[in-house]
């Protein structure tokens, strides 16, 4: 038994800095009142499957989320089922249409399932929408106030990239569930004796898919509508392999707790992931989310147990003298991370441990990261080859590269 596994989270937790700890929980030296667009934070992920009652089911029983909500017919909501799932701070929103001309089942019948609303939390909606409106976003609904109960949330939305919406949301006045509409509900499903509490803690970025040529559209988007700064650029042989490539560049909001890597296709020998993607779901979409744990191994360990498959890592990224002498010391032996396939990389803040799963549905689109940071507040750059390399291998098993 290592050091590692007789810790508790809270005694990790005490050994992080200040400067780790408050990345983890997204604090910088911000002033809210000089954002024409202010962001608190993240509010939910809102996902269209073919069946909810099945997925939430899976995240349930694989992730390890807890249900708290729901809405359907039982609720007097005829168009479709919705089930509220939270696991620490992050909170999914999985609906299944239930009537056949639900707009859910359209946008499932297009892109499979995948994320049709990254909702944000802000202090004030009607501020956030005049700025947008101004700029020249698309408003797909204007502010209004939803109520029932437990008070009032007020909310409105605008366009994102391909099908994706950004809903605004102040629940300040609010203390139901989730939202009016739903009703409080658990499930009788019963974790596995030994399960950790919870698997992830929060959401620490959210990566987008567009087409060749709209990355910069969609990074200018996110600063002139919701004044976003530019975190990092990849370009050229940052994010390339002998056989594909990509460019990308990464967005974030004033406080910076939330955070949007933006992805286009390169030009390259073969189909990218992008290409894949943008294929396989018809389009611009949300790829990947990755869940901030501060217990990568224990988390991988859970999952894996229950069935969630990793991208597999070769041994020799491991070995390679050069990994090995950029990463320095790192809380858990590297022969620990090899045995699970987490990689490692360090930049001038400190380190990060990270691994990604396959994808999760039937189409080759939506998949996970597990992320834990200790100081670093980049995104593993220097095992964007590795990656890559080992995103491509499963591309040329399913014959798409």
């Amino acid at each position: 038994m290592s050091v590692h596994d007789t810790l508790t989270n809270e005694e990790r937790l005490a050994e992080l800095d200040l400067d780790t700890l408050k990345q983890l929980v997204g604090l910088v030296e911000y002033d809210s009142a000089g954002d024409p667009f202010p962001v608190t934070g993240w509010d939910a992920v809102v996902w269209a499957v073919g069946n909810a009652t099945q997925t939430a089911h899976f995240f349930q029983s694989a992730f390890g989320m807890e249900l708290v909500a729901y809405s359907g017919p039982e609720t007097g909501n005829r168009d479709h089922m919705s089930f509220v799932l939270k696991s620490g701070a992050v909170r999914f929103v999985i609906q299944g249409g239930v009537q056949p001309d639900s707009p859910i089942i359209a946008h499932h019948a297009r892109h499979g399932d995948g994320i049709t609303d990254i909702a944000l939390e802000v202090p004030d909606v009607d501020r956030c929408v005049a700025h947008a409106r101004a700029q020249g976003a698309t408003i797909l609904e204007e502010p209004h106030d939803v109520s029932d109960e437990h008070g009032t949330v007020r909310m409105a939305a605008i366009a994102a990239y391909g099908d994706t919406r950004h809903t605004l949301v102040n629940r300040a006045n609010y203390s139901g569930p989730y939202l009016p509409g739903y009703v409080a509900r658990t499930s009788s499903f019963q974790k596995r004796e030994g399960a950790p509490k919870r698997i992830f803690q929060a959401l620490d970025h959210v990566v987008g898919n567009v087409e060749l040529g709209a990355m910069d559209e969609w990074v200018e988007f996110y600063n002139r509508v919701m004044g976003f700064t530019n975190m990092a650029e990849f370009v050229g042989d940052d994010i390339a392999t002998d056989y594909s490539a990509l460019m990308s560049k990464v967005v974030a909001s004033g406080n910076h707790r939330v955070k949007f890597p933006l992805n286009e296709p390169a030009i390259g020998k073969k189909k990218s992931q992008i290409d894949e993607y943008l294929e396989f779901y018809g389009g611009p979409g949300a790829q990947h989310l990755a869940l901030a744990t501060n217990d990568i191994l224990r988390s991988v360990d859970v999952l894996r147990a229950e069935g969630v498959e990793f991208l597999n890592t070769p041994d020799s990224y491991y070995e390679d003298p050069e990994l090995r002498a950029r990463i320095g010391e790192v809380r858990v032996p590297i022969e620990e991370l090899q045995k699970r396939g987490i990689l490692v990389d360090r930049d001038e803040d400190g380190y990060l441990l990270q691994i990604f799963t396959k994808p999760i549905g039937d189409r080759p689109t939506v998949f996970f990261e597990l992320i834990e940071r200790h100081g670093s507040l980049g995104f593993g750059k220097g095992n964007f080859k590795a990656l890559f390399e080992a995103i491509e291998r499963e591309q040329e098993r399913r014959g798409n590269f």
